[in-house]
């Protein structure tokens, strides 16, 4: 009897094997005929064998779901109306079903975001409300916020928050915070890309040439802060007004006794109304003071500084900027505050001193190019009183289109900008007829005062 028993098992589970090899055959077939439609753009051939893999075979290859959404997006775009929402949610499944049988490969927070953005875009055929839209978004952020990181997501995420806002359906409180979150999370991006694409720089600044593989991720990298720059523009455009120091003031005013031992809350209420230049108001000192009594850092020192330049004590505020960077450990930020302590003395006229500052930045985060212009601007200001001829006075041009091209060179968010201020400088500085008449060209010019620096009269 036990032998039958086992006979009858062997029997069963080497039927039960040949089935899943002959389903296996079947959709390995059916798999290979969709891909190559799909490689060659088919989308419509690829469609009813694709079908055939995904609902006899799910779980057989993540292609189904890399194929299929190329597939689906393909159909999607030629439709409208009940049968566009009809794809579009199919779509939305599809996501699901990736992320349930090839989990791994499927990171929440990108695939949520993705979803969530899907159906913003078309709201209006799937009759999604704001609320909704907003909920799925948090619930993207705070599921994988690490892999929440589209730059498009990110600023409708953000958006959704203002227009609840404006609806009357959000807090003031809930929005300030929501765009710290956001704002926070965009600047750990930039971080990121720029760090990497600062070894790329490096080597090619040290002479290397970049392997075609690293010329792509330079081109990667760039995009990708491009991105990030635009929607920093867009989210700030977005919280316009709202952010302004009348709703400020009472907002943090109100909240002060309850978070007064809360270093996040008085980190981020300063940094808002040093942002917002509210920084007049006495909520600013005491924001400030309990911030740095209970978590000195290089923020709450750097705001101690501001105050310090506020009251006219120059040197003192000049001790905590130095001391800010000094508590800084994280060297992307500590570029941060040498670019900002920077901006303050070349505001007040000390080009010297912020030029050491800006070239701190330019170490510590050398595809930052916004330091170069900064320079630049000094020089081009600078013209009049260092150069000791009207020649190397506008000779003193050529050293700011100079410092203007690097920024162009390594930072892709300021191509445009970068070359408008080169041809501005290069079009000030002496033309071929001047270097012609002064038989000068090729000879070095010292340029005094403050830039003490020597610059080569052009080849004509």
């Amino acid at each position: 009897m036990k032998t039958k028993i086992t006979l009858l098992l062997t029997l069963l589970f080497i039927g039960v094997n040949v089935g899943f090899a002959q389903q296996d055959e079947e959709c390995m077939a059916k798999l290979s005929i969709f891909h190559e439609y799909v490689k060659s753009k088919n989308y419509d051939a690829a469609y009813e064998p694709w079908m055939a893999v995904r609902n006899k075979c799910p779980k057989f290859n993540n292609a189904i779901y890399i194929d299929g959404e190329k597939i689906l997006k393909s159909k999607i775009d030629k439709v409208e109306g009940t049968e566009k929402a009809t794809l579009i949610n199919d779509l939305l499944k599809l996501w699901e079903q990736r992320l349930e049988y090839f989990p791994s490969k499927t990171p929440k927070g990108k695939y949520m975001a993705m979803a969530c953005q899907l159906m913003y875009k078309n709201k209006s055929i799937l009759n999604k409300t704001d609320e909704e839209l907003y909920e799925g978004f948090d619930a993207a952020y705070n599921t994988d916020k690490a892999s929440f990181t589209d730059a498009q997501s990110l600023y409708t995420y953000f958006s959704l928050m203002v227009d609840l806002y404006d609806a009357q359906k959000k807090s003031a409180a809930d929005l300030f915070n929501k765009y710290d979150d956001v704002v926070e999370k965009v600047e750990d991006e930039v971080k990121s890309s720029s760090e990497k694409l600062n070894v790329l720089i490096a080597k090619e600044e040290a002479g290397t040439a970049l392997t075609k593989k690293e010329g792509q991720y330079k081109r990667y990298y760039g995009q990708l802060l491009l991105a990030y720059d635009q929607i920093s523009s867009g989210i700030d455009q977005k919280l316009g007004e709202r952010a302004n120091c009348e709703n400020l003031i009472p907002l943090y005013e109100k909240g002060f006794e309850a978070n007064k031992t809360n270093a996040i809350w008085l980190q981020r209420a300063a940094g808002k109304m040093s942002e917002k230049e509210c920084t007049d108001d006495p909520l600013f000192f005491k924001l400030v003071n309990a911030y740095h009594e209970i978590s000195p850092s290089a923020n709450s020192a750097y705001y101690l500084g501001i105050l310090k330049d506020k009251e006219g004590k120059n040197s003192e505020a000049i001790t905590f900027y130095k001391q800010a960077i000094d508590l800084e450990t994280d060297n992307f930020k500590k570029a941060k505050l040498n670019n900002k302590i920077g901006l303050k003395l070349k505001a007040r006229g000390s080009y010297g001193q912020a030029r050491t500052y800006f070239r701190q930045s330019l170490a510590l985060n050398p595809s930052n190019g916004r330091p170069h212009l900064s320079i630049a601007a000094m020089y081009a200001a600078s013209a009049n009183n260092c150069g000791d001829t009207t020649f190397n006075k506008r000779a003193v041009y050529w050293l700011a289109a100079d410092e203007a091209s690097k920024a162009a060179r390594v930072d892709p968010t300021l191509k445009k900008a970068a070359a408008a201020s080169v041809a501005n400088y290069a079009a000030k500085a002496p033309q071929k007829a001047d270097i012609f008449s002064c038989s000068c060209s090729g000879q070095s010019i010292k340029i005094g005062c403050w830039i003490g620096a020597t610059v080569t009269v052009p080849g004509i």
